[in-house]
């Protein structure tokens, strides 16, 4: 919108850059273009402003498909007044000159005309098709035929109107409808997650299958390791106990000639032993012997008092242990009576050398 201030019945005008001013002064252009800046006299001045910056006009429609389905269409077309001076002779773009609001709305004729003409195209072409095949194709084709008929459109190119881009951005069916076409979708998706979920549990189950295979497996090996591993000790044992036996038979046998060489050894020498003892048992009788004839010779030769004492000798070497001796007097008189007869004496002597020789 032009910025209008007042000074003594004078009018200036400023516009925007984007905004083109068409001033006519007695029906004669007096300013034309964009941005301008200018004075006037409001009662002489017929100003229209026409936008020249691209705009955007939003439109929703409702249509019905082939097989008489409702749908809803939400599309956005940008277009631009490329002939501003056009676009002011066909259309009312004036303007106040006290305060610069437009007179009429000349945009929303624009859009008006932009819808219907949108509308009508769009219609023709969802009225020949289907609803599933609306809903799968349905943006792109309904854009498509809506760029091209507003292309085409010989009214809009002689207002000085360029249509520069359509989106559309949604075609829905109803919401009972969409409903019902969700649901075969979402029970496919559903179905897809069901399988999902049985596939999951049949490779869990799977895995735990092979799990418990290689679990049977290992104890299947383990007790075969087992086995073998008592079979070894069994032969290392009964290897052992051979070894064992080998050795005691030889340290038996080893035992036994060491015993027999010793019981050959201890034979020998108690046989030589026996001769030594023998002879020297022999020797000992026959030194016993001599001694004995010489004892004999000695008493044969010594007189009777020496035997006589002798025999004394012998006789108290074997006596009991004498501790004292009561001497009456009828013992002394008798032994010195004996002493003193030397017939008896030399009797007694003779007869005590006479035993002597048998003991």
């Amino acid at each position: 919108m032009a910025d209008i201030t007042r000074r003594l019945g004078f009018r200036h005008l400023r516009s925007a850059p984007t905004s083109h001013i068409r001033h006519l002064r007695g029906g004669q252009v007096a300013h034309e273009g964009t941005g301008l800046a200018f004075w006037f006299r409001p009662l002489t001045a017929a100003i229209s402003e026409v936008p020249a910056e691209d705009r955007e006009l939003a439109m929703m429609f409702h249509a019905r498909t082939a097989d008489f389905q409702d749908l809803a269409v939400q599309a956005t077309v940008t277009y631009r007044i490329s002939d501003p001076a056009v676009a002011a002779t066909r259309l009312d773009f004036g303007i106040d000159p006290d305060t610069g609001v437009w007179r009429s709305e000349p945009l929303a004729q624009l859009g008006t005309l932009l819808t219907e003409t949108a509308q009508q195209h769009a219609l023709q072409l969802i009225a020949r098709s289907p609803l599933a095949d609306t809903l799968v194709d349905g943006v792109t084709t309904v854009r498509e035929r809506i760029a091209e008929g507003l292309s085409a459109e010989p009214r809009l190119a002689e207002i000085g109107l360029t249509v520069l881009a359509v989106r559309v951005t949604a075609v829905r069916p109803e919401a009972e409808m969409e409903r019902a076409l969700r649901t075969p979708a979402r029970e496919l998706v559903q179905q897809e997650a069901d399988r999902a979920t049985y596939e999951r549990r049949a490779v869990a189950v799977e895995r735990e299958r092979a799990i418990a295979e290689n679990e049977l497996a290992s104890q299947i090996e383990l007790a075969r390791r087992e086995e073998e591993l008592v079979a070894q000790k069994g032969t290392n044992a009964r290897r052992d106990a051979e070894q064992k036996a080998a050795a005691d038979a030889v340290r038996t046998d080893s035992e036994a000639a060491r015993r027999t060489r010793l019981a050959v050894a201890e034979a020998e020498a108690a046989g030589t032993m026996a001769v030594q003892q023998a002879e020297a048992a022999r020797a000992l009788g026959e030194a016993k012997a001599a001694a004995e004839a010489a004892w004999l010779t000695a008493h044969q030769q010594v007189g009777p008092e020496i035997l006589q004492a002798l025999a004394l000798i012998r006789l108290a070497e074997h006596l009991p242990r004498i501790d004292s001796i009561t001497l009456t007097p009828d013992v002394l008189t008798g032994l010195l009576t004996r002493l003193s007869t030397p017939a008896a004496g030399a009797g007694t002597a003779g007869a005590g050398g006479a035993e002597v020789p048998g003991r």
